[in-house]
């Protein structure tokens, strides 16, 4: 007979292997330097992950937000800085940040996560910085609605996206490379520009933007990952075809099959994601304790249900969500643990499931590259 803790160990391991998953030294998630309550994941240019384990309120603070930058934080000064609208427009016009914030406002609380999140996690280890769980925060995000700017302009009828340019501007080390520096900059087509919502914002947590988060004002376009959210915006342009930039074709971009022959995608929408916040990783616990099992879950869509898992993923039983259903916000969730009374370790796991009934998937998706990393992460934990 099958001894009931070998074969419960055994799974766990497996998890661990057949997700895909990889932990740091020592199996605890990597320490780093601090700057302020934020991990230095790159200092140059800054990439700053919040510390997800800390995972407290509904809303980020704005100084523990997570940072992405591509390139240094471009000087912009906002007195002189201006928006243009431009393309295929009737009116094409500019403004400047004070006539921006004299528009109709509207006020969005929307999380962001960068489609890296997790990367330090994968098997074998890839390039890119190196995020753990925290390249992920919620925020209030107040600017102009972009339907709005788009009308006042008066787009053609037959035009297809809205190309979206920042001022941030160097030179990538991703092969093939483009000849020289370059801006950073993406797309969307009208249909998403409309469905999602999408806002130009000048303020995060009812303050001015600051600098790293892409002052004096930057995209925000919820449901997406945080690559589509341009900063240090400078034009909006619409145009008629298809747009082909090295954003949206070389780096964040996926293979799709569906349509039985690969084919190359920019990456767009979030991918239902659930992760633990506490305990960690190489975390203890106390034997024979009630612990609160803590984490939140996001998708493009409302996530509808989290399962937890303390054995591996042998069986699943349901969360409780401490907020709301919201179609672009985390829910943070919790899981009353009765923790076994002897000694040993145990695998934790957390999958979510979203309102378009898309569940988290065990084991990674290659065809992602070296983004969208929303399998099942386990977390292993020992008991004490």
């Amino acid at each position: 007979m099958s001894h009931p803790r070998r074969t419960f160990l055994a799974s766990g391991a497996a998890a661990l292997a057949a997700s895909g998953t990889r932990l740091r030294a020592g199996g605890a998630w990597a320490q780093a330097t601090m700057q302020g309550k934020r991990f230095v994941r790159q200092a140059s240019p800054e990439n700053l992950e919040q510390d997800f384990g800390g995972l407290a309120d509904f809303i980020t603070p704005t100084d523990e937000h997570y940072v992405r930058s591509h390139f240094a934080v471009p000087p912009v000064d906002a007195a002189s800085w201006t928006l243009s609208v431009k393309g295929a427009v009737g009116q094409p016009y500019t403004l400047t940040l004070a006539q921006l914030r004299a528009l109709p406002k509207v006020s969005r609380v929307v999380t962001l996560e960068c489609a890296g999140n997790g990367r330090s996690f994968l098997v074998p280890a890839v390039g890119g910085v190196q995020w753990e769980r925290g390249a992920v925060s919620t925020a209030e995000w107040t600017g102009v609605r972009l339907a709005d700017l788009l009308a006042r302009a008066g787009v053609a009828t037959d035009a297809t996206r809205v190309v979206f340019d920042g001022l941030d501007r160097g030179e990538v080390k991703n092969t093939p490379l483009p000849a020289g520096p370059i801006n950073f900059n993406r797309s969307l087509s009208l249909a998403e520009t409309k469905a999602r919502d999408v806002i130009v914002a000048y303020a995060i947590n009812g303050t001015p933007l600051p600098a790293a988060h892409g002052a004096p004002a930057r995209l925000i376009v919820p449901g997406c990952y945080g690559m589509a959210s341009v900063k240090w915006l400078s034009s909006i342009e619409v145009i008629k075809g298809e747009f082909g930039s090295y954003w949206e074709t070389t780096d964040y971009a996926y293979w799709d099959r569906s349509s039985g022959r690969p084919l190359r995608r920019p990456l767009l929408g979030m991918q239902v994601k659930s992760l633990i916040a506490r305990p960690s990783a190489a975390g203890k616990v106390v034997r024979g304790s009630t612990t609160d099992v803590v984490g939140a879950a996001w998708s493009d869509g409302n996530v509808t249900r989290v399962e937890v898992s303390t054995d591996g993923g042998a069986t699943w039983r349901d969360a409780e969500f401490m907020d709301p259903e919201s179609a672009y916000t985390w829910r943070r969730w919790r899981f009353r643990w009765q923790v076994p009374a002897t000694a040993g370790q145990a695998v934790l796991m957390s999958r979510a499931t979203d309102a378009q009934g898309r569940t988290q998937p065990m084991t990674r998706n290659n065809d992602w590259g070296t983004y969208v990393i929303h399998h099942v992460v386990p977390v292993p934990v020992t008991i004490a």
